[in-house]
């Protein structure tokens, strides 16, 4: 499922937050679509939050999403792991990752871009 297919999925141009409160990983709920927004070395992105295999959000159980060494983001719920940059599946049922959101940064702040 594509994230814009999502009932909530935000229209592109809403303002997610300010630039300056991303560092590393955090999860946002916008109006009901789950959202996390990565910025680090690698850039802005943005992924469904939603773990295809169980369909709850990888900070369901615990907010420590980002592997240590911030390459990977991990299921609280059931350990899966997906690649930080491209949400593919690293460790756990193949052939599912996580959606990108597509974001980009206007005037300091968080948007979402255009899908």
């Amino acid at each position: 499922m594509s994230w814009q297919e999502i009932s909530t999925a935000p229209a592109p141009g809403t303002v997610v937050c300010e630039l300056d409160q991303v560092e590393g990983v955090r999860a946002f709920d916008l109006s009901g679509f789950p959202l996390l927004v990565i910025r680090d070395a690698a850039g802005l992105r943005g992924f469904v939050n939603l773990c295809p295999h169980q369909y709850l959000p990888l900070d369901y159980r615990s907010g420590k999403i980002l592997s240590s060494d911030g390459a990977r983001l991990i299921c609280s719920s059931h350990q899966a792991q997906f690649d930080a940059t491209t949400g593919e599946v690293c460790a756990g049922p193949a052939g599912c990752g996580l959606d990108m959101v597509p974001l980009r940064e206007e005037h300091g702040r968080v948007v979402i871009g255009e899908g």
